[in-house]
């Protein structure tokens, strides 16, 4: 957790070398280092269909308000069921408010997911276990923290790596 931070309520807690989800809407961002152009990787899984989570990237620095991280970054969305109209832009793989998914990709609720999330320019591109679902042109900072969704539920996360192009 060295160089971690929460903003906002509940948490991260580290359980046999995982971080797991608890509460919201908060916030576990990495204070050390803004990040320009990277490959990010991370493997999460949910407890329940209805978990929601995120990471985010490339937002300015929080203090404790989370939603810094929306407001001026880009959430790559963890969450099966979505909004209640059942719109595409708010589920796993989307860029949440910005981009859909091209499909539903993710592995049955318990097991483990893959996220690699690529950031270059204002392209990004997520591929979710080997499937590319969403490739997307920004239009905000190229040069940003990055950091974890905790919203609703538990949702677990390992091996969070970061490549710097």
């Amino acid at each position: 957790m060295d160089g971690w931070q929460q903003a906002g309520p509940s948490g991260f807690s580290v359980i046999d070398g995982m971080l797991v989800s608890s509460g919201g809407m908060g916030l576990l961002w990495y204070t050390k280092k803004q990040f320009g152009d990277f490959i990010l990787k991370t493997d999460w899984k949910v407890l329940h269909i209805d978990d929601n989570s995120g990471v985010f990237i490339r937002f300015p620095g929080p203090g404790n308000d989370p939603w810094v991280a929306v407001n001026g970054g880009y959430e790559v969305q963890i969450d099966d069921v979505g909004s209640p109209d059942g719109a595409m832009i708010h589920k796993t793989g989307g860029i949440y408010n910005f981009a859909a998914p091209s499909e539903l990709a993710t592995n049955p609720v318990g097991e483990w997911n893959s996220y690699e999330i690529h950031a270059v320019g204002q392209s990004y591109r997520v591929i979710l276990n080997g499937v590319d679902v969403t490739d997307f042109t920004g239009s905000r900072s190229t040069k940003g923290y990055i950091g974890l969704q905790n919203h609703n539920g538990t949702v677990t996360f390992r091996s969070v790596t970061i490549m710097e192009l």
